[in-house]
């Protein structure tokens, strides 16, 4: 027999109560772990622990539907008067041999703002990987904004770029990755790809308002095997879905900040008989910290669901982006000692217009067994316009000609999976297999852009004030991959996991550059046109293998290691830049990535994630400082040599209150905190002076800890984060001269607060970025929006209103 007790805590103003109860076996009255606990329309969802405890909190007084289910037991639905002054009902629930139904729960996974996937979800296998998923729902942090270091601060050892006051772009990295738009990561929305093209341009100059995501996903390097090639893994924005229970369900939610920023986000959703919906739509605009800066944005998103029956489903999406920002450009080391926010770049200008489409198709062959299609597609565009001299403090006039660098994006691709949970003789295993068929096709013009100021994309004729380069390529990739991976479960508390990946990538190169000859007058002389095709085919074979023991449910042992690939980008190849020099010879990136660690969770307060890591490059592509004819300062990316990256890894976040009191009533505190120690070096390169030299992009110390607090509907925060120095080129350069691209991020630290209110269909939020106004900064740009340092945003201030009914 089950036996539930639900105490209700009378809440004031709200009228809200808590329950609270203990889950046991019928026949044996022993606790029942891992049921699942949920009240509809809650939103809410929990889990017995290992004495069967659970608590739900937060809920109206009255008639409420309890729903309790558990693998091996009856489930259970009744409807119940939960009055507010405390009384107990008791239940009873029965074992049950036969296989449960799927139980589909439209609730966050957890109180804590991060947790971890589980070994398999949906096509999905994650057993012995390193995860992490960030609920943005359980934060109270600056949403409106996207800021990263606030979202993604339970996630250890990433290394954010902050540059960017509306959260235009997502910027982080990682063990030694460059954060430049993520580019080191396989970045997908809802399991597809969103990047410009993921072989040719993997940068993802688009990212989904986190107003709109359910769930982010990261999985470390070994998401290599499933979702492609890179060091950094998967990055996965887990978008809002249809509500389940309403045929209509509105939210509206408007902020307004300093600097003249503005947002608002309004979205629709619900469910008719078979058809489900749901639908966003974004206007963000601000004027920046520094002069120059002002962006206008917008963002708009729609999902459509039907389910024909109850083991088939079809999906289609479309998400559209546009915005134009206007970017002050970087600043020499000097500039930004004497003044962080000044800007001598009126005329800088940045363009993109991003769609996404995407036809998804579930099939359930039965209760084990799941097959999914995905058809994906990109249209997109991106323009960058300006003055960009190698020296950084060199003013500007409307009378020079502008560079201009335009791309045109046009990909499209089809992933298919199978996942089957099978039995053989009394052992358990799950195998998925899988392929991939990607066609990217990018056309990168860079040429003589307008004088003037307005943000006017028009390529023109090379003259005396105009800049010297030109080039127009094509880039048509094509990538054929496969892969399988299976979990088996020798015992009940140990399993293996191993993987296979087989890729096959062509990526060609069709154009022409040039460079304008000038006489001393700045008259053009001549400009020869140099016709260029390159090709490249390969074929490779990655593997890898995870490890799993389980001493308890709620306890694991977990290791790994996947090889890992990166291909060259002949775009990059291709972009002239005025303080870059970039090896025609450039090789594709190979190593591989491993984790070792320990997670899990203690009761209901307390959740952890321990682990050591290594990296190992080979053929590493990075920069080095070096000097032209003229003594120039210039950076030259190449294949640097063989680099090794080892760390540890730490998270914890513990609710405090329930660890000496379980029934914490109104009151709550928890506190987080990560601590990634990294260390990287090279240990061969053919490069003068860099064996031995630090990798760049890694500060040796990142800090992130924070104390959340509640009391009733009232919710605050603090955050604290602290990173050490880190150097940006493999010469190890501390001082990157007039261009400063190159040199050394000094450490920093930044405090952010945050506050919230909630009643019914109302909330408040306010928020308090950077609160002691610390001047510092996190990237030296080597091209757009620069070149040289870019200033993050000193104190700010942002209130937001927001509605739901």
């Amino acid at each position: 027999m089950v036996t539930v007790s639900l105490l209700a805590g009378h809440v004031a103003f709200a009228q809200q109560v808590t329950l609270q109860g203990r889950v046991r076996e019928a026949d044996t009255n022993q606790p029942v772990v891992g049921c699942e606990v949920y009240v509809k329309g809650s939103r809410q969802i929990a889990r017995t622990d290992s004495t069967g405890l659970f608590n739900i909190s937060r809920l109206a007084p009255g008639r409420q539907q309890l729903q309790l289910s558990s693998i091996g037991h009856e489930p259970l639905k009744i409807e119940v008067e939960v009055p507010a002054d405390g009384s107990v009902l008791d239940f009873r629930l029965a074992r049950r041999e036969r296989t449960l139904k799927e139980v589909v729960v439209a609730a966050p996974q957890a109180r804590f703002g991060q947790t971890r996937l589980r070994e398999v979800e949906g096509t999905a296998i994650f057993a012995a990987k390193k995860s992490e998923v960030i609920v943005p729902d359980n934060l109270v942090a600056n949403l409106a904004t996207n800021n990263a270091r606030q979202v993604y601060a339970r996630v250890a050892g990433l290394n954010i770029y902050e540059n960017d006051q509306g959260g235009l772009q997502l910027s982080i990295g990682g063990r030694g990755l460059d954060p430049n738009r993520t580019a080191n990561f396989n970045v997908r929305q809802n399991g597809y790809d969103i990047s410009a093209d993921a072989l040719g341009y993997p940068e993802s100059y688009y990212t989904p308002p986190i107003e709109a995501i359910k769930r982010i996903q990261l999985v470390r390097g070994a998401a290599s095997l499933q979702y492609g090639t890179q060091f950094g893994g998967l990055l996965n924005f887990e978008m809002r879905g249809p509500e389940p229970d309403k045929t209509v369900s509105v939210v509206s939610r408007q902020t307004v900040g300093s600097f003249g920023f503005f947002n608002s986000f309004n979205s629709v959703g619900g469910t008719v008989k078979k058809l489900s919906y749901y639908a966003f739509a974004q206007y963000k605009r601000g004027d920046g910290w520094r002069p120059n800066s002002h962006f206008d944005s917008k963002t708009a998103y729609a999902d459509v669901r039907y389910q024909f029956t109850e083991n088939f489903k079809v999906g289609a999406q479309v998400t559209h982006m546009d915005y134009l920002a206007q970017q002050p450009g970087g600043l020499s080391d000097e500039q930004f000692a004497r003044n962080p926010r000044q800007s001598n770049r009126a005329r800088n200008w940045f363009e993109v217009d991003w769609n996404l489409f995407n036809a998804s198709a579930d099939w359930k062959l039965n209760p084990r067994s799941n097959i999914n299609l995905t058809t994906f597609g990109l249209l997109a565009s991106r323009k960058s316009l300006g003055h960009r001299p190698n020296r950084v403090d060199t003013n500007d006039s409307d009378d020079l000609g502008r560079d201009l660098i335009t791309g045109d994006f046009r990909n499209f691709g089809v992933e298919a999976r199978y996942l089957n949970r099978y039995q053989v003789a009394s052992k358990y295993g799950v195998l998925l297999v899988g392929t991939r068929y990607y066609s990217g096709f990018n056309h990168s013009i860079q040429g003589f852009g307008p004088a003037g100021h307005s943000a006017d994309f028009t390529f023109g004729e090379p003259g005396p004030l105009t800049t010297n380069s030109y080039s127009d390529y094509r880039f048509p990739n094509r990538n054929v991959a496969v892969f399988a991976e299976n979990i088996f479960y020798l015992s009940e508390k140990l399993s293996v996991t191993p993987g296979v990946r087989y890729e096959y990538i062509r990526t060609r190169a069709e154009g022409e550059y040039g460079n304008v000859n000038r006489d001393l007058a700045l008259n053009v002389v001549s400009f020869p046109i140099t016709p260029e095709e390159r090709e490249n085919r390969r074929g490779f074979v990655l593997g890898g293998i995870g490890v799993s023991y389980k001493p308890q449910e709620q306890r694991e042992f977990y290791g790994n290691i996947s090889q890992n690939y990166r291909s060259i980008t002949f775009s990059d190849m291709r972009i002239a830049n005025p303080s870059a020099v970039i090896d025609p010879n450039l090789q594709d990136e190979r190593g591989y990535s491993a984790d070792l660690g320990l997670r899990g969770d203690q009761g209901q307060w307390l959740t952890y994630d321990v682990s050591l890591f290594a990296l190992n490059y080979g053929n590493r592509i990075g920069e080095v400082q070096t000097y032209d004819a003229n003594d120039r300062v210039l950076r030259r990316r190449g294949n640097i040599g063989r680099a090794l990256i080892l760390g540890v890894e730490s998270y914890a976040e513990a609710d405090v209150l329930r660890l000496v009191q379980p029934e914490t009533g109104r009151w709550s505190v928890a506190t987080f905190g990560n601590l990634a120690l990294v260390r990287g070096r090279y240990t061969q390169s053919e490069e003068q002076g860099v064996k031995g030299n630090n990798v760049e992009f890694i500060p040796t110390v990142n800090l992130k800890t924070g104390l959340r607090a509640g009391y009733g509907p009232v919710k605050a925060s603090f955050q604290y984060t602290y990173l050490s120095d880190q150097y940006t080129d493999a010469t190890n350069a501390e001082v990157g001269g007039v261009s400063a691209v190159v040199g050394l991020i000094p450490a920093y630290q930044v405090m952010d607060a945050s506050v919230s209110w909630e009643r019914r269909w109302l909330k408040l939020e306010g928020s308090v970025n950077n609160l002691a106004n610390a001047m510092y900064f996190t990237r030296r740009a080597t091209g757009y929006p620069g070149p040289g340092i870019l200033p993050s945003d000193g104190r700010s201030f942002f209130l937001t209103a927001a509605v739901k009914w």
